[in-house]
This record gives C-alpha cells, structure tokens and sequence, in this order.
C-alpha cells in the first residue's frame, strides 16, 4: 500500500494555522484535513514566529531613515567618483 504524500501550498497551510489560532481543535482539525497533529503544531509554531517577528520590526525607525540616507549619499558620492 503506498503512501499517498499531499503537498501544502502556503495559503492552504495559512488556513488551516488560522483555524487553530480561532480556536477549533487540534484534533478535529488533524482528522477533517488528514494531517498528523505535529506536522499541524509546526506549522502553527513557525507562524507564531513569523508573526513574532514581524511585530519586532519597527516603523519609521529613525537609525534605519539615517542609514538609508547615508547609502543614497554613498551611492551618489560613487557616481561622481566614476
């Protein structure tokens, strides 16, 4: 009996992760969706750190304004060299 692999596009996965996160059981999901509860607790894992991250990042930080600044000003300064 060979094994039937399914592959997962990222908004399958999405909504599947979106469903633990409203709530709905683990369990109930693995069955409906025919995948194991680990494979399900990872993608819900490598979510919540993309989101962690995500939130890390910071709006209108005024160090990264000044360094993208200081590149453009590095790059004009290269053009008038050549």
């Amino acid at each position: 009996m060979s094994k039937h692999i399914q592959r997962w596009s990222r908004q399958r996965k999405m909504d599947v992760v979106m469903r633990l996160l409203r709530g709905e059981s683990l369990d109930d999901v693995s069955r409906e969706v025919k995948v194991e509860i680990s494979r399900l607790e990872g993608w819900k894992n490598k979510a919540m750190r993309g989101i962690e991250t995500g939130l890390k990042e910071r709006e209108n930080d005024p160090l990264q304004a000044e360094l993208d600044a200081a590149k453009h000003r590095i790059g004009d300064l290269l053009m008038e060299v050549e």
